[in-house]
């Protein structure tokens, strides 16, 4: 597999110091264009998680996660004049959490941006971004606009898992950030364009175990790019998305040094009606209530936190739907992390709402390449 061995190569330059664009406080940002890649700058994703179930009248429940990542090779077009040129590299990880019968199921793929593998839209139309599926499945996995939210779709054969799905808007898209500008540390430049869409309305199909299901939901999109998000010592951050019953959404994330210390943290507190308050370190709080080993590379992750935030009289209990809810990548060896969704309930069990966590940099070797 030599694109591999050199896509790995290439993967561990990044730091290299090539021209990238860093992000600004003074983006001027245009929407809808700013949904499709913004070239120049070195990484980039597209991210969706979500709660799903059936229309049945006792639901299964499901929770998916979708990501497609842009990898800058070059900060330019590269000088041959060729389509089969590669100037980024496209990597995707999709996974779907089946709550009734307990189990996680993670893939992904890597390719060179190029035609036959996969490709980012220029924004003349719908296409976002579309890759091949993983080595021996038929189809694509694909990324569009819809004028009102986005499609997407995934598919591997061999873990007998796909989705396709169609999401609307309700809140959105909102800034993590003012103007966007999401700060990822103290160093110049550790920062990166970065907004959301919290609540989406989520229709469409997933495929498991050979059984076609209808569902519905509500999902949470993320896009983020920049050049320079994690500092030399930070080794990984513990991401929330929050979404409460009474209709306010919540965003934390806290970036870990190489003692396991929270490095930086940020948050962003968004209203029924979207409007958005950030919110400083000491404002909230975040206290693991419990661990997780995995049985597959020994990482200790956390499982299940106490979230508070007094000013707004939040005081929750975030608690993992599977505790298995690791994705351990089979091309980029040591990457590892736990992407799972989580219900919100009150100290006192109440329900008050769901969502998703993102742990990363727990695993030896797994510190993210950003």
């Amino acid at each position: 597999m030599p694109f591999l061995a050199g896509a790995l190569v290439i993967l561990s330059l990044l730091g290299a110091p090539l021209d990238w664009k860093p992000a600004r406080t003074d983006y001027a940002w245009s929407f809808p264009q700013d949904h499709w890649a913004r070239t120049g700058y070195r990484t980039e994703w597209w991210y969706f998680t979500g709660h799903l179930r059936t229309r049945e009248e006792t639901p299964r429940r499901f929770g998916y996660q979708f990501t497609f990542f842009r990898v800058g090779l070059q900060p330019s077009p590269p000088p041959l004049d060729s389509a089969w040129t590669a100037r980024d590299v496209i990597m995707g990880h999709a996974a779907v959490t089946d709550l009734k019968g307990k189990r996680h199921l993670f893939t992904e793929i890597l390719y060179r941006a190029m035609p036959l593998l996969g490709e980012f839209g220029d924004g003349s139309g719908p296409l976002i971004a579309w890759s091949r599926a993983p080595a021996g499945s038929s189809g694509r996995w694909s990324l569009h606009w819809n004028g009102e939210g986005f499609d997407l779709a995934a598919s591997d054969e061999s873990q007998d898992f796909s989705f396709r799905l169609t999401t609307r808007g309700t809140k959105g898209p909102i800034f993590q950030g003012p103007n966007g500008y999401s700060m990822k540390g103290g160093e110049d430049g550790a920062a990166s364009q970065y907004y959301s869409f919290t609540r989406m309305a989520t229709r469409g199909q997933v495929s498991i175990g050979g059984e076609e299901l209808e569902v519905e939901g509500v999902s949470w999109m993320d896009k983020e790019f920049g050049s320079q998000q994690l500092g030399a010592r930070q080794v990984g951050w513990d991401w929330f998305s929050l979404q409460l019953e009474d209709g306010r959404d919540l965003m934390l994330y806290l970036l870990r040094d190489l003692d396991d210390e929270v490095d930086f943290a940020h948050g962003t507190l968004i209203s029924e009606d979207g409007r958005t308050r950030y919110l400083e370190p000491g404002e909230w709080s975040v206290r693991s209530t419990g661990s997780w080993s995995s049985p597959r590379n020994g990482a200790r992750y956390p499982a299940g936190w106490r979230v508070g935030l007094p000013g707004e009289g939040l005081e929750i209990m975030v608690t993992p739907e599977l505790s298995d809810s690791e994705n351990v990548s089979r091309l980029l060896p040591g990457l590892a992390y736990w992407e799972g969704p989580v219900k919100i309930e009150t100290p006192t069990g109440v329900r008050m709402g769901q969502g998703y966590v993102e742990l990363t940099g727990y695993a030896e070797r797994s510190r993210p390449a950003l």
